[in-house]
């Protein structure tokens, strides 16, 4: 209770956990915001780029938000370059019928918050083969966002397990288990992670994928915490109410669980929301490069590989958004994790 106090009068961490808040909305219903699905492509479309919405026109009586249509025509270095079809005005519609999807696997509906009748409407623009950039960041941002969370909660738990142990058992116990860590933290991160993913067959599912990556990010990561979790089960097994729990009868697993391990959630939560970032870049270099989540699936990462070319980046600006959101989702876990570092530090001034 405390800690939401603190983060309600701090109003850039407020902001960022209400734009994460949305964000992972966004992301869990994406086929509900979607106007298209991640693998509905069109070549007549490619690089069409955003769509210009006006609010209304008075000249073709039409007072509610629209679009043109578009046509393009080929220049001389044989691109399309597109402009408006003044000729056609299609008014976007809002809770319009379209593809058939799911919600959470179960039932079927086919509402979406948003589409015209005809033509197509690119919020964000589209890619190289005519698929709506801004549905695929919404069902990409499932995968990379949801891996941020996931892959994060394991790390820590392993973190959390091998630490609790480590610092109250101390001795021969504690000697293994940190070196062992070590081991991870010598190692380039980056560079152990492109070995372990090449170490598998390249004909995996994207599930198979999915799962993989949330893995080799887990195991990557679990050191630095356990590291941490052991310094504090250290100084924590000394105290009375861990000698009391002894006393009692209480095993030392159960000591574990229940004195010990609690004692470590202020810097637990902290350590959890700050470390999500490294994850969902993880997931974003990986897919960029060829070795995660694999077309058609969308991520933010393979979302970018398009992006590779100066000269794409030069014609068609509108293929960083998915870059923008990594950047967006990244700022707004570091200042919501510094705020709740604040938060639950015994040592600040309280104003």
């Amino acid at each position: 209770m405390q800690i939401m106090k603190h983060l309600v009068k701090n109003r850039l961490a407020l902001a960022a956990l209400i734009t994460l808040g949305l964000l992972y909305f966004m992301a869990l219903f994406a086929p509900f915001f979607a106007s298209y699905q991640y693998d509905a492509d069109d070549c007549l479309y490619s690089w069409a780029p955003p769509a210009k919405i006006h609010p209304f026109s008075f000249k073709d009586k039409m007072f509610r938000p629209f679009v043109y249509g578009q046509t393009y025509r080929i220049n001389d270095y044989y691109a399309r370059v597109y402009r408006e079809d003044k000729t056609k005005i299609y008014p976007i519609r809002f809770f319009v019928k379209n593809f058939d999807y799911k919600i959470f696997g179960q039932g079927k509906t086919n509402i979406h918050l948003f589409g015209i009748d005809e033509g197509k409407i690119f919020i964000l623009g589209a890619d190289l083969k005519g698929r709506d950039i801004f549905s695929r960041i919404l069902y990409g941002s499932r995968i990379s966002l949801s891996i941020g969370i996931v892959g994060a909660g394991l790390a820590l738990l392993i973190g959390l397990f091998l630490g609790g142990i480590a610092g109250y058992f101390g001795g021969e116990i504690d000697n293994i288990i940190m070196r062992f860590s070590e081991m991870f933290m010598m190692a380039p991160y980056f560079y152990l992670i492109l070995a372990l993913r090449a170490s598998f067959p390249p004909n995996l599912s994207s599930t198979q994928i999915y799962l993989l990556i949330v893995v080799i990010l887990s195991i990557l990561g679990w050191a630095p915490v356990s590291r941490i979790i052991r310094g504090m089960a250290l100084s924590l097994r000394e105290t009375d109410f861990v000698y009391a729990a002894r006393a009692s009868g209480l095993g030392d697993f159960a000591i574990i669980r229940r004195h010990i391990l609690p004692h470590t959630f202020s810097y637990v939560i902290t350590a959890f929301v700050l470390d999500v970032p490294s994850y969902i870049l993880g997931e974003s270099a990986l897919s960029l490069i060829g070795l995660g989540i694999q077309e058609p699936e969308a991520s933010l990462g393979n979302l970018l590989s398009q992006a590779m070319g100066i000269v794409n980046i030069r014609l068609f600006p509108w293929i960083l958004y998915p870059g923008l959101v990594i950047l967006l989702v990244t700022i707004c876990f570091n200042v919501l994790g510094s705020a709740l570092r604040d938060a639950v530090d015994p040592k600040r001034k309280i104003l």
